[in-house]
């Protein structure tokens, strides 16, 4: 039988401004990416996106991005190593603290926005930001996106790792991320991201917007809790995935 884990990055809203609806998310996903603080969201929606996901058996993972509220860390800004190996140990340990605090624990750890982007091309960036979450709990599963240099810094790491593909962003051929605002980036339709996400797990493969086919490791699905479709999103991808006897669970480790 097939399992695969569904994602979305949530708890970005801050003090008196919503983003995303995360309760309904919540009642959908078999994992959360809550947001550390840096990029989106504060100790109190942290607190309450965490108890949410706790009360419905969803996993529970670390978001960490750059400090960059205005531009919901999506900019990308220049960063020496250790700098954002301690902004990594900074946003992750308060969320280990925060889920402590509640009962709950932190199984996943995965990057936001252009600190990810950047890591999926440059495998030395990568590497410090893992090592730095490593450092801090070394048995985290780092969630990392498929078929690209974040995958190949937490194999070197011999680290568990799990690869995500995306239900709402187009491809490039090598595996990375079409960059947003350019023709192909984002898929908007519910049905036709459904319809991807079932073609991708079944083949175990990446389709690139080409059409070329890049194996990969399909074992988390992320949709972004931001957008507009977001929910209807997510309700397609599940229930087209359990129609083709696909389960849903929260994400398992690799180690190799």
């Amino acid at each position: 039988m097939m399992r695969v884990d569904l994602n979305a990055d949530m708890g970005e809203s801050f003090g008196d401004w919503r983003m995303g609806d995360d309760e309904a998310l919540l009642g959908i996903v078999t994992s959360a990416n809550v947001a550390c603080g840096a990029h989106a969201g504060d100790w109190d929606v942290m607190a309450r996106t965490m108890t949410m996901a706790r009360n419905r058996g969803v996993g529970i993972g670390a978001h960490p991005g750059f400090p960059d509220l205005q531009g919901f860390g999506r900019r990308r800004l220049a960063m020496p190593l250790d700098s954002l190996a301690n902004l990594v140990t900074w946003q992750f340990g308060a969320a280990r603290g925060m889920a402590a605090s509640l009962d709950a624990q932190v199984r996943h750890f995965k990057l936001h926005g252009a600190m990810a982007n950047m890591a999926s091309e440059d495998v030395k960036m990568a590497k410090a930001a893992y090592q730095a979450a490593l450092r801090v709990d070394p048995n985290i599963i780092l969630l990392v996106l498929a078929g690209t240099a974040q995958e190949a810094a937490a194999r070197e790491l011999g680290a568990s790792w799990a690869g995500e593909i995306f239900a709402d962003r187009g491809y490039n051929d090598d595996a990375t991320l079409v960059t947003r605002g350019q023709p192909g980036a984002m898929v908007h339709d519910p049905e036709e991201a459904a319809a991807r996400m079932v073609e991708f797990v079944k083949a175990g493969a990446i389709i690139a917007n080409s059409g070329a086919k890049i194996p990969a490791a399909c074992d988390s699905i992320c949709l972004h809790g931001d957008g507009p479709e977001a929910v209807a999103i997510a309700r397609a991808v599940r229930a087209a995935l359990e129609a083709k006897q696909v389960t849903l669970a929260p994400m398992a480790a690799r180690t190799a």
